[in-house]
C-alpha cells in the first residue's frame, strides 16, 4: 500500500461511494480502479490528473500527505500544486503554530513544501490566535526592528498575492533573500515595493515571481534580554550610522 492508495481508499469512503461508482466516474474498469486503490499498480499521470480533479485535491496532496490525519476543509492548496499544511488544534481547540528554528531558518526555503519537513517543527498554541493558518518565524539582523535576534515572528498564512494591503507588516518567503519581516509600500502587476522599520534601510522592489510564501504579520515573541536593544546608548549608535549615511548619499549627488 502506499500514501496514495490509503488517500483514494479514504476519499471514496468518506464520499460513500462503491469502487464501480467511482471507476465509472472516471471512466475506467472497476478492476483497472482497485488495482491502484490497492497499491497494485502505480497510476499514470494522466490518470493522477483526473483522479485529482474528480477529489478537487492537488496530485502532491495526494501522493504525499496522509490526509486521513487532517479535516480536508482546512487543507491550505496552492494553484501550482503546493501546499500548506492544513490547521491543526490542540485538545482544547487552540490552533497549533510550526515553529522555523533559528539555526535551520535557511533550511525552510527547500522545506517549505515538503510536508515531512513542517510535520517535523516544534509546534505552539496560543488561544487568541484563531481562523486561519499561522507560523512563526526567526527575526534575523537589525532590518526587523523592534524583532532583534532571537526574536519570532508569527504570521497568517495569505493565499493570494491581490490581497496583500499597502501599510501592513508582512512576513515574505522569497528566493533571494529568504524569511524577512517588511511593511508593503506598494505594488503593481511585475513587483511590490517593500520597507523595514529601520529606517536605516531604504525601501526595495520585490518581484513577485521570486516570492514563495507570504505571511501577515500578527504577533511577536521577543526575548527575554529584549530591554538591552532598546537603550539610549543602542539608539544613538543607529541614529549615527543612519546620519552618515546621508551625508555619504548627499556627496554622491553633488559629485
Amino acid at each position: 500500500m502506499s500514501i496514495f492508495s490509503d488517500n483514494i481508499r479514504f476519499l471514496r469512503t468518506q464520499k460513500n461511494l462503491s469502487q464501480q461508482e467511482i471507476a465509472d466516474d472516471l471512466s475506467m474498469s472497476r478492476v483497472r480502479y482497485s488495482k491502484y486503490e490497492d497499491g497494485r499498480s502505480e497510476a499514470p499521470y494522466e490518470i493522477l490528473i483526473r483522479i485529482s480533479k474528480y477529489v478537487n485535491i492537488s496530485i502532491d496532496l495526494l501522493l504525499t500527505v496522509d490526509i486521513r490525519k487532517y479535516s480536508l476543509e482546512n487543507i491550505l492548496k496552492l494553484p501550482d500544486n503546493r501546499i500548506v499544511l492544513p490547521v491543526i488544534v490542540d485538545p482544547e481547540g487552540n490552533n497549533f503554530i510550526e515553529i522555523i528554528p533559528h539555526k535551520a531558518s535557511m533550511g525552510y526555503l527547500t522545506g517549505y513544501s515538503d510536508p515531512g519537513y513542517i510535520e517535523s517543527l516544534q509546534r505552539i498554541s496560543l488561544p487568541f490566535l484563531s481562523n486561519g493558518k499561522y507560523r512563526a518565524f526567526p527575526a534575523d539582523g537589525d532590518s526587523m526592528p523592534p524583532f532583534m535576534d532571537g526574536s519570532y515572528i508569527i504570521g497568517k498564512y495569505v493565499e493570494k498575492l491581490q490581497d496583500l494591503k499597502p501599510g501592513k507588516a508582512y512576513i515574505f518567503v522569497t528566493r533571494n533573500e529568504g524569511i524577512t519581516y517588511k511593511t508593503l509600500m506598494s505594488g503593481n502587476k511585475k513587483s511590490i515595493t517593500v520597507c523595514a522599520d529601520n529606517s536605516f534601510y531604504d525601501p526595495y522592489e520585490i518581484l513577485l515571481s521570486d516570492i514563495l510564501e507570504v505571511w501577515l504579520y500578527v504577533w511577536g515573541l521577543l526575548p527575554e534580554d529584549y530591554r538591552k536593544y532598546n537603550s539610549t546608548d543602542s539608539m544613538s549608535v543607529q541614529d549615527m550610522f543612519l546620519e552618515l549615511r546621508k551625508d555619504i548619499k548627499k556627496l554622491n549627488e553633488k559629485l
